[in-house]
């Protein structure tokens, strides 16, 4: 008998050889039907895969993501069977599944593929699917490996192999296809019920642009014909509220090609916003603790060299500003933190001021691919809400968790209300790609791991995703459509103050070193912006609106009450504007409705004698007439709700 650990801590005895589907089974006939992988120990696995030593066993159905992962891998495979089925000839390279999907990269020689063909061979993924295939997985030799493919003509999977040890080599068969892969798998095609391929793209084998171009087809496969339904119906919607749709119709922000890919222009409007978010951490970062701070675009090249940002991302970067003195080097400054441990060095530190909080909207700038570049959530210069705190090392967990309420109080202010922590931990099997010792990654790991566990936030465990200096706390937002975004991040590092040689004297008047926290409840202003404008559809919350009202008089003989309204509205820092056009007053109406003014205060000769104004909410419509200063207790009600409560 062998002892399974179950994800709620219970342990219970199965034979050796025992199938997750046989603990599914065991457990409930429903849980039989839906479970489609399992993980095992730290590994994703078949459920037909025997169990043959102690292990702690997660069964993984639709509602989890790697559920999900097996879901889409095991349908990239079934676009293969389609593919070959209508394409004779055709060549495979790679099938993985991604966020939302999945994509295989093919080779089909002379023949052509197009979005006339989507519908084809999604019948033929339906029809194949429905024989309920079996997917085997079978351990095969190199040998055996190479002499398949090759009498097959496939040189991708050829060049796969080469990479592979013997002894490490699976494939996977369903119906009439057989691939090279490590799985894991659905029990059968038959949990595949719709499928839909949405694009299809060029893409160099293994990335390399001297090598030949493939065609990459992506899709995406739900086991419900109506969850795929609702999943087309989000990506309209997605659509409506793309960010540079309406960053464009609501003068927002603008790029260039002038002034440079990736490099956002902000209009009035925009920076409006901007400001009104930057205000809004300021006031709470001071009642916090921090301080402010302001350091230079550009750095020497020796400070990152320091920091050891060089030798991880240097050849990747801007390249260096030459100056005319010969050897010297500065860069566009990539990150804020080197910059803050110079300004803690700047005098003496005490245990006694620790921790020390310097805060910085500080503008960065990294290079990005042209083709990864993607409106306001992927460019080359961008603003940082950043703050480092030099904190002693009994402070590490109080800090970490003061600044995971901060971040939970920007995200109930602005409406992000469901959202995961993801404890981003080294890759224990490769510690080399991060600098050093076990002692202080341990300390750093758990002091997250406690804080987040304090806080009751819900959290998975990454490995392999913590900065190369340290782990972190990265906070995943669901926006309305239900996607996925990585907004805040928190950061414990042990190793910038050891290379900075950071200090602070001690109660015993002995030198110790403080802990550095990194943290950016925003992330980036730039990013934040982009999400929080898809996740609203341009309905910004009313205290953050560039535009919180918009006066209509019905006609010009009330514009010059209407300028008054607008003077005593900004007197209480109320912000918008009078429309002074000569429409109509409907026109009028529809126009700000469309640019989503939050308010629209209508102006005639009954309000004009009442000092009043008639009022409409974006989306609701008419509130009925009330005082201006009725209006102002109203409005100024509702923002302090908004923030505070």
């Amino acid at each position: 008998m062998i002892n399974i650990t179950l994800p709620d801590g219970s342990v219970r005895q199965y034979p050796k050889g025992v199938t997750s589907l046989e603990i599914a089974s065991s457990i409930s006939e429903g849980l039989a039907r839906n479970v489609l992988a399992a993980k095992v120990n730290d590994t994703v696995w078949d459920i037909s895969r025997p169990i043959e030593e102690d292990a702690r066993v997660q069964l993984l159905t639709w509602n989890d993501d790697l559920g999900k992962n097996a879901f889409w891998h095991s349908s990239a495979h079934l676009l293969a069977e389609a593919l070959e089925a209508l394409y004779p000839g055709v060549k495979f390279g790679i099938g993985p599944p991604v966020e939302n999907g999945f994509y295989y990269d093919v080779d089909l020689g002379d023949q052509t593929f197009s979005q006339d063909d989507f519908a084809r061979v999604e019948q033929k993924m339906l029809e194949l699917a429905r024989n309920k295939s079996e997917f085997t997985r079978r351990e095969v030799s190199k040998a055996e490996a190479i002499d398949y493919f090759t009498k097959k003509g496939d040189e991708y999977k050829l060049d796969l192999i080469k990479d592979l040890e013997d002894g490490t080599i699976t494939f996977y068969e369903q119906g009439n296809f057989v691939d090279l892969c490590r799985g894991p798998h659905l029990p059968n095609t038959g949990f595949i019920k719709a499928a839909k391929l949405m694009n299809v793209a060029g893409a160099y084998w293994r990335g390399d642009e001297s090598r030949k171009q493939l065609t990459r087809i992506y899709g995406i496969t739900f086991p419900k014909q109506k969850e795929l339904t609702e999943y087309l119906e989000r990506l309209e919607e997605a659509k409506k509220r793309d960010h540079r749709k309406l960053g464009r119709e609501l003068e927002l922000f603008a790029f260039s090609e002038k002034v440079g890919l990736g490099l956002p222009l902000w209009l009035p409007k925009g920076t409006l916003l901007r400001e009104r978010l930057e205000q809004f951490l300021r006031k709470a970062q001071t009642k916090a603790g921090y301080q402010p701070v302001v350091t230079p675009h550009i750095g020497s090249k020796e400070l990152y060299v320091t920091s050891g940002h060089y030798a991880k991302y240097g050849a990747d970067s801007f390249q260096p500003i030459k100056t005319p003195n010969e050897g010297e080097e500065f860069f566009l400054k990539p990150m804020n933190c080197p910059h803050h441990c110079e300004i803690y060095k700047t005098r003496p530190r005490s245990y006694k001021e620790l921790p020390v909080r310097l805060a910085e909207f500080g503008t960065v700038y990294r290079y990005e691919q042209s083709g990864e570049l993607h409106g306001l959530t992927r460019v080359r210069g961008f603003t940082q809400d950043d703050a480092h705190i030099f904190c002693r090392p009994d402070q590490v967990k109080e800090e970490f968790t003061k600044v995971i309420d901060l971040v939970l109080y920007v995200f109930k202010a602005l409406g992000f209300e469901d959202y995961t922590a993801q404890i981003s931990l080294r890759d224990p099997e490769k510690k080399e790609k991060y600098i050093g010792g076990d002692e202080a990654w341990d300390k750093a790991e758990q002091a997250i791991i406690e804080a987040a566990t304090e806080k009751g936030l819900r959290t998975v465990t990454e490995l392999g995703e913590a900065a190369f200096y340290g782990p972190k706390l990265d906070f995943m937002v669901k926006d309305a459509l239900g996607r996925r975004w990585q907004l805040g991040t928190i950061q414990v590092d042990y190793q910038l103050p050891e290379r900075f040689q950071l200090e602070y004297t001690t109660a015993d008047n002995s030198k110790a070193r403080p802990v550095m926290i990194h943290r950016a409840p925003f992330g980036s202003l730039e990013r934040f912006v982009a999400v929080l404008i898809e996740h609203c559809g341009g309905n910004f919350p009313l205290w953050l609106s560039p535009e919180q009202f918009a006066i209509l008089p019905i006609s010009e003989k009330y514009q010059e009450f209407a300028q008054q309204v607008q003077a005593r509205l900004e007197e209480e820092d109320i912000r918008g504007f009078v429309d002074n056009r000569d429409e109509k007053i409907g026109r009028k109406i529809r126009d700000a409705e469309v640019r989503k003014v939050p308010y629209m205060l209508i102006v005639g000769e009954k309000e004009q004698e009442n000092n009043a104004v008639s009022v409409r909410r974006h989306g609701e419509g008419d509130l009925g007439s009330m005082p201006v200063e009725e209006f102002i207790g109203m409005f100024k009600g509702k923002i302090a709700e908004m923030i505070n409560n």
